[in-house]
């Protein structure tokens, strides 16, 4: 499984899926109920998760953004400048049956538009 791994600016980790099968086992397999779950809406992308789903507290609104951000940079949606993003909680993200590797559904998302960024290294 080919996953990146970043750290927002305020030290929380954020998990890239890189194909289709290490999208799955990142949103099914190694995320926490609470972590939240990033997708770029509409277009072919990585799945971006957020992992502060053990924290006490919920995560800061520039990490939220930063996760969104790079939702889109890890997207087909690139070089399109500002792009919409999905994001609930990983408990929110159901696998339907028989679907191919790397499609899902979501409920109680919400939305943001951002730019595509990498976090400052």
């Amino acid at each position: 499984m080919e996953v990146k791994k970043f750290l927002s600016s305020s030290g929380i980790e954020i998990l890239v899926g890189m194909d289709d099968s290490s999208n799955d086992w990142l949103t099914f397999k190694e995320s926490h109920p609470r972590d939240l779950w990033f997708h770029v809406h509409g277009f072919p992308g990585s799945h971006v998760v957020l992992r502060c789903g053990e924290l006490e507290t919920p995560a800061d609104k520039e990490s939220v953004k930063e996760a969104a951000q790079l939702a889109v940079y890890f997207s087909k949606m690139r070089n399109a400048g500002k792009a919409a993003v999905h994001y609930c909680l990983v408990r929110d993200v159901q696998k339907p049956k028989r679907a191919k590797p790397g499609s899902v559904v979501i409920k109680r998302a919400k939305k943001m538009v951002v730019n595509p960024r990498l976090p400052e290294e």
